[in-house]
């Protein structure tokens, strides 16, 4: 960890928050978190939690709620875990640093309310990752398909459980089939647009373990309108009203 690196609030009285290099926060992570309806899970895991930023919000939003997160890198796990100490939240989380695809223990096997992640948006075929390796495993398949991220979800998530994911729009039709492959069946869907014109630039998605068939598509979240004015949905959920 940068001994020289500094906590900021993500927002006024909002959790501190130490960012490691290579897995900085994105408007993705913020928005996922607000999107996500966890009601009265009692425990959640973050599959590449990087520093834990969705935990922290998550946390805040419960006093009930328990987080466990996976984190590949060394950097990012350690920011994680002193995040959640920064935070007063370290009875209520932990943090495993390694392989999820490999270093959960089989008690882990479908213990969890929910699963929420930032998957990898970029398939490995595309050549838009990045050379950096840590980069590109958090960025793109480098590290595991889509595929295999569907499956090991579902296996860690319990039945009738949640799911929540931000992906990339131009992969939907790939993200539905494989969640419903891995009996994760979509419930919710959201598109995110930076202004009305503009196409979507992520979607945000809920799938339920075993659900019955059945999808909502809300409204669209504009994240500013035609003149570059926030607007007040993206204002609430930066708590800048």
């Amino acid at each position: 960890m940068d001994a020289s690196a500094k906590a900021e609030r993500l927002w006024p009285d909002g959790p501190l928050f130490l960012q490691a290099k290579t897995a900085k926060l994105t408007t993705d992570t913020v928005l996922l978190a607000d999107f996500a309806e966890i009601g009265r899970a009692s425990h959640g895991l973050d599959l590449g939690c990087a520093s834990g930023a969705l935990m922290l919000l998550l946390l805040q939003r419960s006093g009930s709620l328990r987080m466990t997160g996976v984190e590949l890198q060394p950097e990012a796990a350690c920011l994680a875990e002193e995040n959640l100490r920064l935070n007063g939240c370290q009875e209520r989380g932990n943090v495993i640093a390694g392989d999820w695809r490999e270093d959960l223990p089989d008690l882990m096997k479908g213990d969890f309310d929910f699963v929420i992640a930032n998957p990898p948006y970029f398939s490995a075929s595309r050549g838009l990752l990045s050379p950096d390796e840590a980069r590109a495993a958090a960025r793109g398949e480098s590290f595991c398909t889509l595929e295999e991220f569907c499956v090991r979800t579902s296996v860690l998530c319990r039945s009738g459980g949640k799911v929540f994911l931000s992906y990339r729009p131009e992969r939907l039709n790939e993200l539905l089939q494989q969640c419903s492959c891995a009996r994760l069946e979509p419930k919710r869907l959201r598109f995110v647009h930076h202004r009305p014109s503009a196409e979507a630039s992520i979607l945000l998605l809920e799938a339920r373990k075993n659900g019955k068939p059945g999808l909502h598509v809300e409204a669209p979240l504009l994240l500013h309108d035609e003149e570059e004015n926030e607007t007040a949905e993206y204002r609430r959920i930066y708590h800048r009203e």
